[in-house]
């Protein structure tokens, strides 16, 4: 496709973005404002309780960020009448009817306008409680669905969801739908409804219960995981997510539907500028605690693939499939990832680490830099059951034991380790079916 058509096309469009403070939204939105100026309007759904709280979240959470600093050095001090022009920003929330937005006429305005709808909105969290994951990555698709078969000028609604992935899958994985009630593992009786159901009675069992909203929390984490691997997918991210396409691909009509599946989404490769990362995301944790000294050991097969893809190919990738896909009633499904065309291999992060952080080493809060070497690599689950053993649960074990005979004397030294190799193993059982991935 022709970079011009795709201009082109984006040229006195109105797109609706939803989840629009997230990582990949920002870019979209910075992609957009600064290649096609000419967009008639962006609409920006973020969470908020009205407008002017929802645009001081907006600048301060959005454009206020580094990311935005070529489109600012480009326009200077007209940034802010192409803002003001073609931004709108909307107080709302993907969970509720309407998409939360609660001004009438707005709604009716963005029913008449929107040409293309953009669903970017989700939680991302792996261990997120699952009353709050289904609410967002499940119902609130089809909230999003919903609001796209009311808008008159419909051309592509684009939903973004995850690359899927269990331990059982091997080779190439297909860019095929998830049917209503398909599992990963085939185990018969998935039933979304049915899981709305389990999350809203065990919420009014504990409810019951008076527990407390510790509590409450931890056994809505522990549901999710729970409901995620009794249907063969890993944790509760990417198991709502894929009920979340279910219900898509089985409501749509005749809306044209794009799903987008990128694999683990790094920092940007080239736009707006090399580098660009927000916060500490899922691959970043472990570059960031082996530079801190903190990591001393991996888990994983050194011959998994470690599929990771820059966030602005993703935003490509987005725009593009929207263009292709306008006006097309059917369903379109595109895995954004690098394991078949430019795969990692495990042990090549671990040799990038070292390379990197030798050459610029973290300086710790002493002023001092941190001296990093080679990790131990553990191939196998067993081999990491007998490292923390012999490093972690023996010694443990042993300061139990001296901490009762001393009349708890050490019990907050005791606690702190209780509770790091408690956090330990619960990224290794989120974390797992990852590290030891045989598909591509």
């Amino acid at each position: 496709m022709e970079l011009g058509s795709i201009l082109q096309f984006l040229e006195n469009r109105s797109i609706l973005v939803t989840g629009a403070t997230g990582f990949l939204a920002k870019i979209f939105t910075e992609k957009i404002l600064r290649v096609q100026p000419n967009v008639k309007k962006l609409y920006l759904l973020l969470r908020a309780a009205d407008s002017k709280s929802a645009m001081l979240r907006f600048n301060t959470e959005v454009m206020s960020k580094d990311l935005f600093r070529i489109l600012k050095e480009k326009w200077g001090g007209n940034l802010n009448p192409l803002i003001s022009q073609k931004v709108i920003v909307v107080a709302g929330d993907i969970t509720c009817d309407n998409l939360g937005v609660k001004d009438s006429y707005l709604l009716e305005e963005m029913s008449k306008e929107i040409d293309v709808v953009v669903n970017l909105a989700a939680t991302t969290n792996f261990d997120e409680r699952y009353d709050v994951a289904i609410g967002i990555n499940t119902f609130g698709a089809k909230h999003v669905l919903d609001f796209a078969k009311n808008c008159a000028k419909l051309k592509v609604l684009v939903h973004v969801s995850t690359a899927f992935v269990s331990g059982e899958m091997e080779g190439l994985i297909k860019e095929d739908p998830y049917k209503l009630g398909e599992t990963l593992n085939g185990t018969s009786g998935l039933d979304i409804d049915t899981e709305k159901n389990v999350v809203e009675e065990t919420l009014n069992q504990l409810r019951a219960e008076n527990s407390s909203e510790e509590s409450i929390k931890s056994a809505m984490k522990n549901l999710g995981i729970q409901r995620a691997r009794k249907y063969g997918w890993p944790n509760t991210y990417v198991f709502t997510k894929a009920m979340g396409e279910m219900l898509l691909g089985h409501l749509k009509d005749n809306i044209p539907l794009v799903i987008i599946r990128p694999t683990i989404v790094t920092s940007t490769y080239k736009e707006p500028f090399p580098g660009w990362v927000e916060g500490v995301r899922t691959i970043d944790s472990l570059a960031l605690g082996y530079g801190k000294g903190k990591i001393t050991c991996f888990l994983g097969d050194p011959k998994t693939i470690i599929d990771v893809i820059p966030a602005d190919m993703v935003v490509n990738a987005i725009v593009v499939a929207m263009v292709a896909h306008a006006n097309q009633p059917n369903e379109s499904i595109y895995h954004v990832g690098s394991s078949v065309s430019n795969p990692v291999e495990f042990t090549w992060l671990q040799d990038y680490g070292f390379q990197y952080f030798t050459k610029h080493p973290w300086i710790n809060k002493d002023g001092k830099p941190v001296i990093v070497g080679k990790v131990t690599v553990l191939s196998t689950m067993d081999s990491f059951r007998r490292y923390m053993a012999v490093h972690y649960l023996l010694p443990l074990k042993g300061l139990q034991i001296v901490n009762a005979a001393c009349c708890q004397y050490f019990q907050s030294t005791y606690l702190q380790m209780y509770r790091k190799i408690k956090f330990v193993m619960r990224l290794i059982e989120l974390y797992g079916p990852y590290l030891f991935f045989k598909g591509v």
